[in-house]
């Protein structure tokens, strides 16, 4: 059951809003949690996982972690963040909006980075975003729901325009077509990536030749489509191999191959250890972290 602080459901409808300091951090790693997009506020000072990856705030951040993911704040800052939590019921807008729909660009793109640090000049206008979020909570006006989702819509929008500054690179100078052509790419391997290994599936998907498929990734001197292939399926494996009973035979026939000798070859050739001993590894790692 999800607790009642700053709390909102209706019908299928749900999002919430905790403050987070040294006390809370550590409630994110809650299950309840687990099946909700999150935008996660942080200002310096706090350290946290995300899919296995440490990232260290330095200031003012935003992350956008989606449902499947998992996150462990580490160490808490001296100052607090803000942890929104939300169902598709609640916010999932229209294709023509794509970009910053509920799997756009913050929440799957080819870079795999869910961070986004704050200029200097969006500080107060994000914190701000947050605060009016909360007054929403305290408020409890009628026209609540509908001002927490133009809320969040706000701060979807402009984090997706401090993103693109940030990490798009040489692929923000191309036209609008091209960018959603690898973002396309981007969600076919997220909704393939179980049963379809290689570049030629995905070029099939997009409509061209797996060579014109490479050489967009080539041009713009982006990851190759076979290594962020290779690369969501790993991390699936790290998901299943951390997070459920399934053994490492069993998890080699649900991402797809019937061969678990290959795909023990496989794994440790992109994480640089075999899974059981990259799960010994992890687990005794928690373990440290909770003691």
């Amino acid at each position: 059951m999800i607790p009642e602080h700053n709390y909102f459901e209706s019908s299928y409808k749900k999002l919430g809003l905790i403050v987070i300091d040294e006390q809370t951090s550590s409630d994110l790693i809650n299950e309840l949690y687990k099946s909700y997009i999150k935008i996660l506020y942080l200002p310096s000072g706090y350290v946290l996982n995300i899919d296995f990856k440490q990232y260290t705030t330095s200031g003012p951040s935003l992350f956008f972690i989606n449902s499947n993911q998992y996150i462990h704040i580490l160490k808490s800052g001296p100052g607090h963040g803000y942890f929104i939590y939300y169902n598709r019921d609640f916010y999932c807008i229209q294709i023509h909006d794509a970009e910053v729909a509920c799997d756009g660009l913050l929440f799957n793109n080819i870079y795999n980075i869910p961070m986004t640090a704050i200029p200097e000049q969006d500080i107060k206008i994000i914190a701000g975003i947050y605060e009016q979020i909360q007054y929403e909570f305290e408020l409890r006006a009628s026209s609540q729901e509908e001002m927490i989702r133009t809320y969040l819509k706000q701060l979807i929008i402009r984090a997706t325009r401090i993103w693109k500054e940030q990490r798009l690179g040489k692929l923000n100078e191309e036209p609008q077509k091209e960018i959603e052509f690898f973002r396309d790419f981007s969600r076919l391997v997220e909704i393939h990536f179980r049963d379809k290994h290689t570049v030629a599936d995905y070029a099939d998907l997009l409509g061209v030749a797996p060579k014109t498929l490479s050489n967009k990734f080539n041009r713009l001197d982006l990851a190759q489509p076979n290594d962020i292939i290779k690369d969501r399926i790993i991390l699936e494996a790290k998901r299943l191999l951390n997070y459920s009973d399934l053994s490492v035979k069993e998890i080699s026939y649900k991402l797809g191959y019937d061969d678990p000798a290959y795909f023990n070859r496989l794994f440790t050739k992109k994480a640089g250890d075999t899974p059981s001993n990259f799960k010994k590894k992890y687990q005794l790692g928690k373990n440290v972290q909770l003691e």
